[in-house]
């Protein structure tokens, strides 16, 4: 697949890459924060904003059974139930949060986290849905969604092949081809040595898909070598102020940072052009500056050219130096005085 339509967008080969500004619990359920954090995306060269469509009771249930406690990660020892009610975005915003964005001249869409979710949103008339990594392996969900006929980009995260390879699977039994697999790390943030970025153009040749970063990383780099690679969308969280602190906090972006980053790749993707052996405008000017076959010393009418007499230097206004060898041992027809640039005119 060559691209995807992703609201008035065109994402895929050939189109700049779609970066995406996600603003997951960063708002702090402060709906003016959030508000803020569209424009600050805005300002910062996003393409489109992303929220999570969920609510506690969507994800998971209200249990001590440490089944539910968190463990390994950032969120140590919590409660998930507890840690999604203080994250979740409230469904009564996102009205005026798609007017917000598309005002703006974005795209908005979110990440649906079960059926009721994806109705609401289909309702509101997003142009696209996203997986988290974490539901990866929710088939229903996946199948679902797929049968709305819109874009699905899937992150990776936490997924094996088979998984991938799975909700592919289900993805397409529902005679749905727009997909971009986005390749993840779920750390948080994300170790730079754990990126693995090599596996996006693998993931375009294994899967038939659209590949892309959703990443946690703090470094710009990563996005940077992705596009470089291939990427053909970027996601990354944005944050007014890591010192607001929230669940997500740690591997956000603040908006200067986030602005830095849309820079270097907007900087990259000019810079990686196209396959090309034709000098540029700027390049073609300095053609002159080359080496060519100059006399290096006066040369006399009837006089042998030696190795003395004339070199290899530059500039390149005379001969070109693949000649060197066949004038050696020629006689010049005319005085030749040195700094003057060989022509075959000259010799005989």
């Amino acid at each position: 697949m060559e691209t995807v339509k992703i609201g008035k967008r065109r994402v895929g080969h050939g189109e700049p890459c779609f970066l995406v500004a996600e603003i997951s619990c960063n708002h702090l359920q402060k709906k003016e924060y959030a508000l803020k954090l569209i424009e600050e995306a805005k300002a910062a060269g996003a393409d489109a904003v992303k929220f999570q469509t969920y609510t506690p009771d969507t994800i998971t249930i209200d249990s001590d059974n440490e089944y539910f406690r968190i463990k390994g990660t950032i969120w140590e020892g919590r409660k998930l139930y507890d840690l999604y009610k203080e994250a979740y975005t409230p469904w009564d915003w996102f009205p005026e949060l798609k007017d917000r964005v598309e005002g703006e001249g974005m795209v908005f869409f979110s990440a649906p986290s079960d059926e009721t979710s994806a109705d609401f949103l289909e309702k509101l008339g997003v142009p696209a849905y996203k997986i988290a990594s974490f539901e990866i392996n929710h088939i229903p969900l996946l199948r679902y969604v797929a049968r709305k006929g819109k874009p699905v980009i899937i992150s990776t995260g936490v997924a094996t092949l088979e998984d991938i390879e799975l909700a592919l699977k289900a993805i397409r039994a529902e005679g749905n081809e727009q997909i971009v697999v986005m390749k993840c790390t779920s750390a948080y943030p994300a170790p730079v040595e754990e990126m693995n970025l090599k596996t996006i153009p693998d993931m375009e040749k294994r899967f038939g898909v659209l590949a892309g970063l959703s990443d946690h990383s703090m470094n710009s780099a990563v996005p940077v070598a992705a596009v470089a690679l291939g990427a053909c969308m970027i996601e990354k969280h944005l944050i007014l102020d890591r010192k607001m602190g929230g669940p997500d906090a740690k591997f956000s972006l603040e908006p200067d940072e986030f602005k830095k980053m849309v820079g270097m790749i907007r900087d990259t993707e000019a810079a990686l052009g196209e396959a090309t052996y034709e000098s540029t405008e700027q390049a073609g000017k300095h053609r002159f500056i080359m080496r060519s076959i100059f006399a290096v010393e006066d040369i006399k009418k009837g006089e042998k050219l030696t190795r003395e007499n004339i070199r290899v230097i530059r500039p390149g206004h005379g001969l070109h130096p693949k000649h060197y060898e066949e004038l050696l041992g020629k006689t010049a027809k005319v005085e030749i005085r040195r700094g003057t640039p060989l022509e075959f005119r000259m010799v005989g």
